[in-house]
């Protein structure tokens, strides 16, 4: 009994886990393979079907539900009303296309395997949902999240995440053996339910939690803010529980509420490291269900799913953003990214086996495949921008995709010659192209976003739908004619491709270029552009200037900082500029007031100079500026007498400044 007395249940196996899951973790690492990838993997070397390490899976499977709590809390986190909002605007059909063709493709092929119809659903649900923490880790990596393939996928990622939602409402009631139309009746009663404890959740969270968080605040006690961000976590998904509805529903919705308060930076920021840490258990426990005997035992099934995760859910992927108007390269990019078995499949598979939907016979091979198509999603994100196979097999569906393409710049009569050729319409092509407006020299736009291509032409701009990547674009462009090419998109990859296409069409004409990261320009360079300018250190160099200005560094010390920082990176042609300061924000001179004096006709002052009247000597202030006949004379002469409508600017400190008024301002009456 007390050898026992210092055992706790599953610590044992937690240290194995830890443990394991840092050493396959390390080497990921060295390799540059994902987190999740290792955690995968890690699981499936513990599992049952491993080397049996661990023995209490259900227990694990517990903790590992809590991941999932605190998952679906952190991406509500992420959200809030105003941003769910805008990602409905902007990605809902391409988002609802994907998860509508994927579930209603593998409905059919299931059918015509002979799975019933419950079955088939379920598949089509499971097959729909993609890994959000792969995906995102993947692209986060490779810079990739702002390019067009990159917004394409968070924007469907997030659409996955809420239909969660509905599927496990819907789960459920295949399992029933009612008939049809009162299975319908449950799922509408369901979702009315649901819509129910939604509205009644956020109406009571907005009126309640912003309060309840600012009080919690004002403590100044961490630990308790911390307690009660959990409390709100656990206690929605709780309560959406008592109304028969998924902890995963409550969760999401806590951190919604939290999110659309002021505190929503903060509390994700606490409940992170915890969040981790029973995430990273959640991927352990799903790589234990990676069985290698079923793969042995059931190759043609499990490859079949397998191929059906990175083919077909893939190729539906990449038609629904070629439906969106996304270029050849970004849809193919983008079905790549989308192509695996996610995170919430699991969660579907068993709700699926809790409520017969699914048999194991089934759901082995299944969350096989799944996971397979997991483990090798970082490695396809990695090559797939070096494979211009599937862009071409896409390029010819772009003509039908309604953009107007840059060979249409050649039905104009006006040659292309001596213009500048953008490459990019985002923010800094759209600042390029009204300065070269205002300058009066030509411009021609190369663009990927078939939206903005239609806003740039209904508004006359000389905006065209192309993949500046392919030779006959920048042929079009007349790129070999023009002064010179600027280049400036997210996508890292595609703009390397851009200057080794543009060095072959054009090799006289000089490619200026930006890139996110330092350590990139000497690879661009030597790839053929003329020159590249570097976010990071821009973006470090306005912070570095900025901050002196605040701690009141001489102008010319700050100067002298910026001119040391480059020449160790990179120069400029511009002139080095920084926001005027006021009196007050020199501390040293904070006393100084500054205030202004109308000379009137019968002012003593008018007439006579400041060095007659002794203003310096007699009062102490100092005048600086003299407004006159509407101009400012900011070295007045000391000697040259005031006029009536004179406006005398005056700086000293109160007392000083009190005292040149009233002399200033003394009629000769007075006198």
């Amino acid at each position: 009994m007390r050898a026992n007395m210092g055992h706790l249940p599953l610590l044992d196996e937690l240290a194995v886990i830890t443990a394991v899951s840092v050493g396959v973790m390390v080497l990921f690492a060295r390799f540059r393979l994902p987190t999740v990838t290792g955690l995968l993997f890690a699981g499936a070397l513990l599992g049952p079907f491993g080397f049996k390490l661990v023995k209490s899976i259900q227990a694990i499977e517990v903790l590992a539900e809590v991941g999932v709590v605190l998952l679906l809390f952190s991406i509500g986190l992420e959200f809030s009303l105003q941003h769910l909002k805008n990602i409905f605007q902007k990605v809902a059909l391409g988002g609802l296309l994907q998860v509508g063709l994927t579930t209603t493709a593998t409905f059919g092929v299931a059918k015509a395997f002979g799975l019933p119809s419950d079955t088939a659903l379920f598949l089509g649900f499971v097959f729909a949902l993609s890994s959000t923490a792969i995906v995102l880790r993947a692209l986060s990596e490779r810079g990739e999240l702002d390019a067009p393939h990159g917004r394409f996928v968070v924007g469907t990622l997030v659409l996955q995440d809420l239909c969660v939602v509905p599927m496990v409402l819907v789960v459920p009631l295949l399992g029933s053996p009612a008939p049809i139309a009162d299975s319908l009746t449950e799922i509408g009663s369901a979702l009315g339910t649901a819509l129910f404890v939604v509205l009644g959740t956020l109406l009571a969270a907005r009126l309640v939690v912003p309060h309840l968080l600012r009080g919690v605040t004002k403590t100044g006690n961490r630990e308790l803010f911390l307690l009660t961000i959990l409390a709100l976590c656990i206690g929605t998904a709780w309560l959406t529980s008592l109304a028969g509805l998924s902890l995963a529903l409550g969760a999401f919705l806590g951190g919604l509420v939290v999110a659309d308060t002021e505190y929503g930076h903060r509390a994700m920021a606490d409940i992170l490291p915890l969040r981790d840490a029973f995430v990273s258990l959640f991927f352990v426990s799903l790589g234990m269900l990676f069985d290698v005997n079923v793969l042995t035992r059931q190759p043609l099934l499990v490859g079949g799913l397998f191929l059906g995760f990175l083919l077909g859910k893939g190729f539906l992927a990449t038609l629904a953003a070629m439906v969106m108007r996304f270029p050849a390269r970004a849809a193919w990019l983008a079905g790549v990214g989308l192509a695996q078995f996610g995170e919430f499949g699991f969660v579907l598979a068993k709700l699926g086996q809790a409520n017969g939907v699914v048999q194991p016979a089934l759901l082995s091979p299944l969350l096989t495949a799944g996971i397979g198509s997991m483990l090798v999603t970082p490695l396809l994100v990695r090559i797939a921008p070096h494979m211009r196979a599937g862009e071409r097999l896409l390029a010819p569906l772009e003509r039908v995709i309604g953009a107007r393409g840059i060979d249409e710049a050649e039905e104009a009569k006006e040659s292309l010659k001596g213009h500048v050729v953008i490459i990019g319409y985002g923010v800094t092509g759209k600042l390029t192209a009204q300065a070269l407006t205002a300058c009066g020299v030509r411009y021609v736009v190369l663009e990927a976003n078939a939206s903005n291509v239609r806003a740039a032409r209904a508004r006359g701009e000389p905006v065209y739908y192309a993949d500046a990547t392919s030779p006959e674009a920048l042929g079009h462009a007349h790129a070999k004619d023009a002064r010179a090419v600027v280049l400036v998109i997210n996508d890292a990859q595609a703009a390397k491709r851009v200057v080794d296409t543009a060095k072959r069409v054009a090799p006289e004409v000089p490619l200026l270029m930006r890139t996110r990261y330092m350590g990139e320009k000497e690879g661009l360079l030597a790839l053929g552009a003329t020159d590249v300018v570097a976010e990071e250190v821009e973006g470090g160099i306005e912070v570095l200037s900025r901050l002196l200005r605040w701690l009141e560094v001489p102008r010319n010390v700050i100067d002298q900082r910026v001119h040391d920082v480059r020449q160790t990176s990179q120069s400029t042609e511009r002139t080095a500029t920084l926001r005027r300061r006021s009196l007050k924000d020199v501390r040293a001179l904070a006393m100084l007031k500054i205030e202004n004096v109308l000379m009137g006709e019968q002012s003593v002052a008018t007439g006579r100079s400041a060095a007659d009247l002794q203003v310096r000597a007699r009062t102490g202030a100092l005048i600086i500026a003299v407004q006159r006949e509407g101009a400012l004379l900011q070295e007045p002469d000391p000697h040259t007498p005031f006029q009536p409508g004179d406006i005398v600017y005056l700086v000293g400190n109160n007392d000083s400044v009190r005292k040149a008024v009233e002399l200033l301002n003394q009629l000769r009456s007075e006198v």
